[in-house]
């Protein structure tokens, strides 16, 4: 096993700023408000809200001529944790968490989004791997053993994967999260999502997904 930390960090640039160069880990970025060029490897992605690029090579962020704010998850070995930091001007570390990878096992870097109309639920489930989440709109509580936590827009939370999980998204409003999550790479286009009871599997779902990046990445 090896042993990293997965960040998540949410950046806020003003119109024309470019990011210092941030190291070649594996790494996805989301916008939620404003517009953005991606660089790396010699390539460049425009990116608008609700849209998101993921990669493993060092890369640089520029803001849209009103500015950006966007969600940016890095997975980084322990051993190089220093390297990782990519400290910004405008960039707050939102959550960490240390995860354990099967150094047998080839993952990739899912960027994916999850929306719930009001009153939707996820039935008590687990994925195949971990992963960080952040609420873009809406409220939701995720019931997982034992434990109940709430959420409010722009905060984050860690789903381990392996142990169930229930959500209630807000009764009211429309709910919307983006994540990233470390997945086998068997999972490249599938859903990762297994149904903890085996009648729920047939149930109707409300949720509706939308993946942006299933990036392979070496660990």
């Amino acid at each position: 096993m090896t042993t990293h930390f997965l960040r998540l960090y949410t950046d806020t640039h003003a119109a024309g700023v470019m990011s210092s160069p941030l190291p070649p880990v594996p790494r996805a970025i989301y916008v939620v408000t404003g517009s953005a060029i991606v660089r790396a490897a010699g390539q460049a992605a425009s990116l608008e809200p609700n849209s998101a690029w993921c990669a493993t090579q060092a890369t640089t962020v520029t803001a849209g001529k009103n500015g950006v704010r966007f969600l940016r998850w890095e997975l980084v070995r322990k051993d190089a944790a220093g390297a990782s930091k990519g400290a910004m001007p405008g960039s707050n570390l939102t959550l960490e968490q240390d995860i354990a990878l099967d150094a047998a096992v080839e993952y990739l870097m899912r960027c994916d989004c999850v929306g719930f109309p009001a009153g939707g639920e996820a039935l008590t489930h687990v994925h195949q791997g971990p992963g960080i989440r952040c609420l873009l709109s809406g409220s939701i509580r995720i019931d997982s053993e034992g434990v109940s936590h709430s959420y409010a827009a722009g905060e984050a939370w860690f789903e381990a994967g392996p142990q169930p999980v229930y959500a209630a998204a807000s009764p009211d409003t429309p709910t919307a999260f983006v994540r990233v999550m470390i997945l086998p790479r068997t999972c490249h286009g599938k859903s990762s999502i297994r149904y903890v009871r085996p009648e729920d599997a047939d149930k109707p779902k409300l949720q509706k997904y939308q993946i942006f990046a299933d990036e392979f990445i070496e660990t």
